[in-house]
């Protein structure tokens, strides 16, 4: 399986764009709000709030992206989307994209992808080569072993426990997600991230060094976008490594 990067590349790109990952998880937010804005009774709204929650997201910020979804502040409309296509070397790569003018997000994408010599595609020409499954992140760090964590994920029904140097993944489908993380909080364990992510089945290694180079450069251009929710690829190398 591929993975996305370091816990300590993943920390210090979130740091360095706080402001930004701020705004789209607020767009998230009010997005969720949409279909009700009581967290008890809305799973997505759940799961931004505890994703905002994660990076110290004001509590404030919090109940103004809720209002904004409910209609009791006045706000933007945003739609959902994605895009594909493959970046230098051949990787494969999906950016999920929540906006307010799909005109504006198109270009913004097309241009990170033709600047640093990519090409984006049509919508199919690379998703087959990834699966949607829910992903728990735990930094070892954190003093969590493998045994408590696989005796938990696996008798609240995980697919797998992925071992890094410095992290534990624990894979699940999307529709157990919720269960999953409930056996987690019940235990005591808390991870760092918590999301239903696309995972490459299929995996790519760029082989020239400024394609690395063009990769890196094409997913910080993308990620600084306010429109642009998540980019994922099929990159084996790390691309959040300094």
């Amino acid at each position: 399986m591929g993975r996305h990067g370091t816990i300590a590349g993943r920390k210090a790109s979130q740091d360095s764009k706080r402001a930004a990952v701020f705004t789209k998880y607020a767009r998230a937010i009010t997005v969720a709000a949409k279909s009700g804005g009581d967290p008890e009774y809305n799973v997505s709204l759940k799961h931004a709030i505890d994703k905002a929650k994660s990076i110290n997201m004001p509590n404030d910020n919090i109940t103004r992206a809720i209002k904004k979804g409910t209609g009791e502040l006045e706000g933007e409309t945003y739609e959902t989307g994605s895009f594909e296509g493959y970046g230098a070397g051949g990787v494969a790569v999906v950016v999920d994209v929540l906006t307010d003018n799909r005109n504006r997000t198109t270009a913004s994408v097309k241009h990170a992808f033709d600047k640093y010599g990519g090409n984006l595609g049509v919508p199919g020409c690379v998703s087959y080569m990834f699966d949607r499954k829910g992903v728990f992140v735990f930094d070892k760090a954190d003093g969590i072993t493998e045994e408590e964590l696989m005796e938990v994920a696996l008798e609240a029904g995980a697919d797998d426990v992925l071992v890094y140097d410095d992290s534990f993944e624990v894979l699940c489908a999307p529709e157990q997600f919720d269960s999953v993380g409930e056996s987690f909080k019940e235990a005591g364990l808390n991870p760092l991230e918590a999301d239903v992510d696309q995972i490459p089945s299929m995996e790519s290694t760029p082989t020239s060094e400024e394609d690395i180079k063009n990769l890196k450069k094409m997913i910080e251009t993308l990620e600084e976008d306010d429109d642009v929710q998540k980019v994922y690829t099929n990159c084996t190398i790390d691309l959040y490594e300094e």
